[in-house]
């Protein structure tokens, strides 16, 4: 089997990038309950569920193609995963973001990794760590000090992952999707990862 190279690649490439398909199976999701109230912590339950498919994509809005436009081309860094010719991963850093894409009150320094992706017949083989220890050392070496990344308490595997790549939980918000109907069930988890 040839080998993965990741390298970083421009803006010209996103179509390339949006061809990695960006969704996953659900087949289980933490339920978060609250300990005395929420005063007590939180205690996580995974449970299993009805399998089903989500993506990642919500929206044409949402593609990687218009990122450019919405982040500005020279704060995102953005990396893909290569067997070959074929674009197996990919993963996109943003750096001195525009306010409201993430809370105003996020430390100076802090990049976001933005979206991280493997094609489905790919997955389980070590891509996405790579893409992550490429992504990482690429905010370090732009004077960030950590990492935020947001899931969601649907995708386990993306929250085992995260833990094993080093992160730790900063933030749960039951509610942070309510104002999105079809995902308004699931709560928001960020994750950090100091640099």
């Amino acid at each position: 089997m040839t080998l993965v190279e990741i390298r970083e690649i421009g803006v010209d490439l996103l179509p390339k990038y949006s061809s990695i398909p960006a969704y996953f199976k659900v087949e289980s999701q933490l339920r978060i309950e609250l300990v005395d109230g929420g005063f007590g912590g939180f205690r996580f339950v995974e449970e299993r569920v009805e399998p089903y498919m989500k993506w990642d994509v919500q929206s044409d809005d949402d593609r990687p193609e218009t990122w450019p436009e919405r982040f500005g081309s020279d704060k995102m860094g953005v990396f893909m995963a290569f067997r070959g010719s074929e674009p197996v991963g990919g993963a996109t850093v943003l750096i001195d973001y525009p306010a409201g894409i993430v809370t105003h009150f996020e430390r100076e320094g802090t990049a976001v990794l933005w979206d991280i992706r493997t094609h489905p017949d790919e997955r389980r083989r070590g891509i996405g760590t790579k893409l992550f220890g490429f992504a990482t050392n690429w905010a370090r070496g732009r004077g960030c000090h950590s990492m935020k990344i947001e899931t969601q308490n649907v995708n386990v595997p993306a929250c085992r992952f995260y833990v094993k790549n080093g992160c730790v939980l900063g933030a749960v918000n039951r509610y942070g999707y309510t104002r999105v109907p079809e995902v308004a069930h699931e709560s928001m988890l960020q994750w950090y990862l100091e640099l």
